[in-house]
């Protein structure tokens, strides 16, 4: 495969997983075309188009020579192995299983009490004001919100453990794992939530690295944010 190819990605700039695709690509130094599905207009989830792609109307897609992929972290993990640049994955065989722990304990644990803090906050307006608003989930009553504070504050907790001892979530080197992350504390950030972050300084070290590097300053946009 050339990895010069013309490679497109559907999805939406300000989309968290539609990000970590992005800064895979700025990580390994390359350009692809972002076809925007504007996910604040419903298209995701109507455009026939786009329903073609990805059968479950979510973003983004990546089409690479005609092969179609569809989920973030399984697109992320392709386009480490399929593009020249530094990797993303450690050689090492445990530090590549902390990896992975990690990238599954952001899908279990993180990225959806989360996103319950961000729907509670001023970025979301944007959302329930759209057109859009009917596909997302309505904000979070006040008895999940606090359960949802709480277990991002514990997920904070296991992380600024791990990032008190070691300057990455899976050890020596930047990989997958903090890319995945990345987005979703952008948002709670913006969205009232950066007390969080800041509480460990091991996470609040580790995020003034990561948030700092050139791939994210490339990528990292909230809605509504120039």
């Amino acid at each position: 495969m050339n990895p010069e190819s013309s490679m497109k990605i559907y999805g939406m700039r300000e989309s968290t997983c539609t990000q970590k695709v992005l800064t895979v690509l700025a990580e390994k130094g390359h350009e692809a075309e972002l076809v925007e599905v504007n996910v604040l207009k419903g298209e995701d989830k109507t455009l026939p188009e786009h329903l073609a792609r990805h059968p479950f109307g979510e973003i983004p897609v990546l089409e690479d020579d005609g092969f179609l992929l569809y989920e973030s972290r399984a697109i992320i993990r392709y386009l480490d192995q399929r593009l020249p640049g530094a990797p993303l994955t450690p050689g090492d065989l445990r530090q590549r299983a902390l990896m992975e722990q990690w990238i599954s304990i952001e899908q279990s644990y993180f990225s959806g009490p989360v996103y319950d803090v961000i729907r509670s906050g001023p970025v979301y307006n944007l959302v329930w004001s759209s057109p859009g608003a009917i596909y997302f989930p309505p904000p979070p009553d006040e008895a999940l919100l606090q359960k949802s504070k709480r277990d991002v504050a514990r997920a904070f907790e296991v992380m600024d453990e791990t990032l008190s001892r070691q300057p990455y979530l899976a050890g020596s080197m930047f990989s997958l794992a903090d890319i995945t992350h990345m987005p979703y504390i952008s948002y709670l950030i913006a969205s009232g939530g950066g007390e969080l972050v800041a509480r460990g300084a091991g996470v609040a070290a580790w995020w003034e690295r990561v948030s700092g590097r050139p791939s994210w300053r490339k990528v990292g946009k909230v809605l509504g944010q120039a």
